[in-house]
């Protein structure tokens, strides 16, 4: 049987994704499908960039805005509803386009994920408070300690992801990494072609600053301030996001309004360096400036025949 083509547009955070992914959704019969472990939030529309309708130029979207800040959504989810979506749109003629800055979700769709064990929350409420009490690098070498292969991967940053791989040692015995590398991530079921947007530090840092601003100017503060009046407390995981994490420190009277932009656009560039570290990595990655759409169309349409 042969494989669903997929082409895939990935890099950092405002590197100009969406724009590519709607010029050749638009030239090839596509539709997109975001591959943004935000942007699938409802109710968090600014902090995540989520595409204007005018951005989208009748190009149908997926895979945003589907659930709510306090429902949990992972790359199993992800994987499982954009398989669905890369079935209905392949049945109608059309080629799906996977657009996104989040590694793990496309490397869930395209490569599969190892089956885990089922989550502890005994265990990992112990090592949230261990990360509360102890800071975030404390729990990064606990995971040091028993899978350094697994820790030199995962940003001590990313308590959720530490938590994970110490449950998965924990509950199994096996380092996450091992577990990783036992399971074949060789097959697909899709054909992939994989562009890769650079702009370049420089253009990036440039990039990155003027969607903060934009951001801001649209209303992130009123945003996230609308998230804790209907509920959405600090502490859930989407709240601790790029933007929001920084507003909600202004928020509690942490730090000034001025100091909480100087730290998103900080924490935005550490992010978008991480994103491309991890794209790197795959070398099937095809590599472009965002403004090479010539080349890229090109590419893909010579891809999908």
């Amino acid at each position: 049987m042969e494989k669903t083509k997929l082409v895939i547009i990935c890099g950092p955070t405002a590197s100009g994704k969406t724009s590519v992914a709607v010029e050749l959704a638009l030239a090839l019969g596509g539709e997109v499908i975001s591959a943004d472990s935000m942007q699938v939030y409802k109710f968090m529309d600014i902090g995540t960039a989520k595409p204007a309708v005018e951005e989208q130029r009748g190009v149908p979207h997926h895979l945003i805005s589907v659930v709510r800040p306090d429902e949990e959504y992972t790359a199993a989810h992800f994987k499982t509803d954009a398989a669905r979506k890369i079935l209905e749109i392949a049945g109608q003629g059309k080629n799906p386009v996977i657009a996104g800055g989040t590694g793990l979700y496309i490397k869930a769709l395209t490569q599969g994920l190892f089956d885990g064990p089922q989550a502890d929350w005994e265990l990992r409420r112990e090592l949230l408070e261990v990360a509360a009490s102890k800071g975030r690098e404390a729990l990064h070498e606990m995971l040091k300690k028993i899978d350094p292969i697994g820790a030199s991967s995962i940003h001590p940053n990313n308590v959720h992801r530490v938590i994970r791989a110490i449950e998965v040692f924990e509950l199994s015995g096996k380092p996450i990494s091992s577990l990783q590398n036992e399971h074949s991530f060789n097959e697909s079921p899709y054909s992939c072609l994989k562009i890769g947007l650079d702009p370049g530090k420089e253009a990036l840092v440039e990039a990155i600053d003027r969607r903060v601003d934009k951001m801001v100017s649209a209303g992130l503060l009123e945003e996230t301030k609308a998230l804790i009046d209907m509920g959405y407390g600090y502490d859930l995981k989407p709240m601790r996001g790029l933007g929001y994490k920084e507003m909600s420190g202004f928020l509690k009277g942490e730090y000034g309004f001025d100091e909480a932009v100087h730290l998103i656009k900080r924490d935005t560039r550490h992010y978008a360096k991480r994103q491309l570290t991890w794209f790197r990595k795959d070398t099937e990655i095809k590599w472009f400036a965002p403004t090479e759409k010539e080349k890229i169309l090109s590419q893909a349409a010579e891809f999908l025949g």
